[in-house]
């Protein structure tokens, strides 16, 4: 990654942010930018990420499989609910796990996330009723994502500062190339297996994966007692009020391709085992994405990044998806798709911590988790909802999904302006 370690300083070192939450750091010596325990922590995030938020990222893969299955009698937008309370669980979770975290550090909460995953895939293998498959792989794998992602990221932040982005984009990348190989791997195991022992394979392998994670992770934050889940001044700085209000436009639309994109090629009739390939290829592409502009952003600029990101999301889908019509344009939509979705979530968490002072970032990452958790809840649902009533025509959600990402990359673009007006300034 090209880190290096600057001198040690003899004072104390300023507090590290994360994006995600605030620390205090060990004050015998600066950020260390690299070292052993840093990329140690780099590598756990990677594979933490990979089988905790890559299987989220592949939940198309069980949308497919519920839609011709166990729930078929069930329309698109009620399986999506599944989905979407995964994304709401996990968003909403951030404030309170990043307080935890303040106050233990990384170890016990990725444990205890370790658990409730394996917990979660067993329990969903015996599932028979729609309540059941909301309890156990909607709230708690939602849960379990939250408890493994939030600690691992803020522990890469207690490393690095010049390379941060970089660093988090490496460890971020983990759920791309999960995205790649999960599906792969779930329609596999479920098309041999049958669909309990598939799940209950899935789960211990990955079990067994978040505890070598849990094992690499580590932090050099100073524990202490966590801030205030809420900051009045925040209410007060339009920088972060339009970033949080393009992050939710943005992220009314940005799930629906992960969720839709296998129906979608069965749609225009590519082979059942070839449709599953096209999430794989959308989540292989969000690996460089993931991990090339957050490298970029480094030096020109983590906003000059963000708002063409999502604009470049929303774009993709009118201009590629809403035409395609053969597997090659779907995996070209895909691959596109992915690089810059990528690009997105990885740079949104530098960004707040750019526009915020040291003593609210803890809090201000929260609320803005908790604030994008509610459109993530609502975007599967409403685009099964269009559906229907479009009689199993995608073009209106594809539509809804293009048009709110675009919508949300112009108040991204105006917080940047508020920054600094001069267009190529390094924001």
């Amino acid at each position: 990654m090209g880190l290096r370690r600057t001198g040690s300083g003899t004072s104390l070192p300023a507090p590290a942010t994360t994006g995600i939450i605030e620390y205090n750091l060990a004050p015998d010596d600066t950020y260390p930018e690299g070292g052993w325990h840093a990329n140690l922590t780099v590598a756990g995030t990677f594979l933490s990420l990979f089988f905790s938020f890559g299987q989220m990222n592949a939940f198309g893969t069980f949308q497919a499989w519920y839609a011709a299955h166990q729930l078929q009698h069930l329309p698109a937008a009620t399986i999506s609910w599944i989905g979407s309370l995964q994304l709401w669980m996990f968003f909403f979770s951030g404030a309170p796990i990043g307080r935890l975290f303040d106050a233990y550090g990384p170890k016990w909460l990725m444990l205890a996330g370790t658990i409730c995953y394996i917990a979660s895939m067993v329990l969903t293998s015996f599932c028979k009723a729609y309540y059941q498959y909301i309890l156990c792989q909607g709230v708690l794998f939602g849960l379990s994502v939250g408890l493994l992602f939030y600690p691992s990221i803020g522990s890469i932040s207690t490393y690095f500062e010049k390379y941060r982005a970089t660093a988090l984009g490496v460890g971020i990348a983990g759920s791309s190339l999960g995205g790649v190989a999960y599906p792969v791997m779930i329609q596999g195991l479920l098309e041999c297996v049958g669909f309990g022992w598939g799940v209950r394979i899935i789960g211990l392998i990955s079990g067994v994966g978040c505890i070598v994670a849990t094992l690499m992770v580590s932090s050099r934050s100073v524990r202490r007692k966590p801030g205030p889940y809420f900051d009045s001044k925040t209410i007060t700085d339009a920088r972060f009020l339009l970033l949080a209000a393009g992050g939710c436009f943005v992220a009314l639309g940005f799930f629906i391709p992960f969720f839709y994109i296998v129906e979608y090629a069965k749609h225009i009739s590519i082979p059942s085992h070839m449709s599953f390939y096209v999430l794989a290829v959308l989540n292989a592409g969000g690996v460089l994405g993931r991990i090339a502009p957050a490298y970029l952003s480094d030096t020109i600029g983590r906003f000059n990044l963000l708002a063409p990101a999502a604009f470049l999301s929303g774009l993709a889908c009118l201009a590629f998806w809403l035409n395609t019509e053969t597997l090659v344009a779907l995996m070209l939509f895909a691959a596109v798709y992915g690089f810059c979705s990528g690009a997105f979530i990885t740079l949104i968490t530098p960004c707040v911590a750019q526009i915020s002072d040291i003593s609210q970032i803890g809090t201000r990452i929260g609320m803005l988790y908790s604030i994008i958790s509610i459109p993530s809840l609502l975007g599967g649902p409403a685009a099964g909802a269009l559906l229907a009533r479009d009689h199993g025509s995608y073009k209106t959600m594809i539509i809804f999904s293009g048009v709110t990402m675009m919508g949300g990359s112009l108040f991204i673009l105006s917080a940047r302006l508020l920054i600094d007006r001069h267009l190529l300034a390094r924001v």
